[in-house]
């Protein structure tokens, strides 16, 4: 991938509901991501199917955004002078994470039943990717259970590369990214880069960045093996007391440590920033609905606006890439 197209950017609007990304909120924290230096959105929704042991994705449109609200702030996100990764992403109603979305092998029925949903799923997606002059498309997910599915991994990639002409990606889960067979497939490698850092460290920048070097010699190593760059399709760290050890949670009760989400930022960013093999990031996330400045102080989402963390992200992402 040429060093150009490194990514500066951050996932955008994460769970939006129908009609919500054409409201003048959802348009107004847009405004403040590009005012941080970012230069690239990956516009993540969800759409559904009921179960994890469900053989169909459908489209909920009594939740999930339109077509027309997709292409709506892809088109503002465009005008802005930003680019555009279309990342749509199976959410189970049951609560259980896509990750466990699988079938035995034996049972051909109902992978082949799954898959040709997927497909027509993707298709539709990536179509308006094309449509809209999307720069980047994202075919999937941590979906964790159907990755040693090649031969039907494969098939998805080529009904999207039938309509879309883009940069086509796959976000794999940390942890199990060696084990997928087909990334050479792809034109970039996406990981989910929540690795727990922090973890026998004393939380010091120093400790951080030791433990980033392992991570670093293993991406390398699928980057090697595979031939595509490497980039964090997402990663972060809650501004919450802990989260270096686990920045993946979303949910636990932690205290505010604004700290730590600072730390993780700043090691994240300088350990890959000027590795040929590494092509940048998608942060995770910005809300469409942005919380207040007065907030900032006592929010402990993923969110760094008005916190250290920003502050930080708009120093690299005003540096020039080698």
């Amino acid at each position: 991938m040429d060093r150009r197209m490194f990514v500066k950017g951050f996932t955008f609007g994460w769970m939006g509901r129908r009609g919500e990304y054409r409201e003048p909120y959802a348009v107004d924290s847009l405004k403040k991501l590009k005012d941080t230096g970012c230069a690239s959105i990956a516009f993540a929704f969800d759409t559904p199917q009921d179960t994890v042991l469900s053989t169909r994705v459908y489209f909920d449109y009594e939740m999930s955004p339109t077509d027309k609200d997709i292409c709506f702030i892809i088109d503002k996100a465009h005008e802005m002078g930003m680019e555009v990764c279309l990342k749509p992403v199976i959410n189970p109603r049951d609560g259980l994470w896509r990750a466990y979305i699988d079938f035995p092998d034996g049972a051909d029925h109902y992978w082949k039943a799954w898959f040709a949903s997927y497909r027509a799923y993707m298709r539709h997606y990536a179509e308006i990717a094309e449509e809209t002059g999307c720069e980047m498309y994202c075919i999937g997910c941590e979906m964790v259970g159907t990755q040693r599915k090649t031969a039907y991994w494969r098939e998805v990639i080529d009904v999207v590369r039938g309509v879309y002409h883009g940069i086509v990606t796959y976000n794999a889960n940390h942890g199990n990214e060696d084990g997928i067979d087909w990334l050479g497939d792809l034109d970039l490698i996406g990981i989910s880069g929540y690795y727990p850092v922090g973890r026998q460290t004393d939380g010091s920048v120093e400790g951080l960045m030791a433990n980033w070097q392992k991570v670093k010699e293993k991406l390398y190593g699928i980057h090697k093996r595979f031939g595509p760059n490497i980039y964090f399709a997402e990663i972060g760290c809650r501004s919450a007391k802990g989260c270096l050890d686990m920045p993946w949670d979303g949910a636990t009760e932690l205290p505010y440590d604004e700290d730590e989400q600072a730390k993780f930022y700043l090691t994240a960013l300088k350990a890959f920033w000027d590795e040929p093999w590494f092509s940048g990031y998608h942060w995770w996330d910005w809300s469409h609905k942005l919380y207040s400045i007065d907030e900032a102080k006592t929010d402990r989402s993923f969110g760094i606006y008005g916190k250290k963390a920003e502050a930080i992200l708009r120093e690299w992402y005003s540096k020039e890439v080698k």
